[in-house]
């Protein structure tokens, strides 16, 4: 599925994040940069050890931020890791933190200059957001920054297994994004 946004193109569709051509890869880290389990370790595990050499340069990332290093071996040159909230209930700013998750990475696209990047479903994992919720901020956070920032071309929400895909698919159709 996609949509034109003024010159940008956002687009969602089924796949293995780690196999995407854009600039970059958003990562859905844990603040230690540690790598793990779902699309971390898939990263990590793709992207061979240059990304955790520069991940453990860095060091340390906080819920809702962002920051970048080299794609390693992958087909994107640059892997954006962001680290998304824990959902408890929903009562701990959870839905602001995953906001500002997708809004810092596309941030730090803007600020190197990259013009394609592919999000994971952040959060959806291991980290417990409900599904409709998380797309619904995903999908309304990029579509906002799309329209005030032409410089990034193409936004990719590429999403592990049908099931998150159709619930993405149905969040877009409600956006009125279709």
């Amino acid at each position: 599925m996609e949509v034109q946004i003024g010159e940008s193109k956002l687009m969602i569709l089924e796949g293995d994040i780690t196999q995407e051509t854009t600039d970059a890869i958003v990562n859905a880290a844990n603040s230690g940069l540690k790598g793990g389990g779902g699309v971390d370790g898939a990263i990590h595990r793709a992207g061979g050890p240059a990304i955790m050499e520069a991940c453990r340069k860095i060091g340390y990332c906080p819920a809702g931020q962002a920051v970048i290093t080299t794609g390693g071996n992958l087909k994107a040159k640059y892997v954006i890791h962001t680290v998304g909230p824990v959902y408890t209930g929903g009562g701990r700013n959870e839905s602001k933190l995953l906001k500002s998750a997708y809004l810092e990475s596309l941030k730090l696209a803007s600020k190197k200059g990259l013009k394609s990047l592919s999000f994971p479903a952040i959060s959806t994992g291991a980290y417990g957001y409900p599904v409709s919720e998380a797309a619904r901020i995903a999908l309304t956070t990029t579509l906002d920054y799309l329209k005030a920032h032409p410089d990034i071309e193409s936004v990719r929400f590429v999403l592990f297994g049908k099931p998150t895909y159709d619930v993405f698919a149905e969040e877009m159709k409600k956006l009125n994004m279709q």
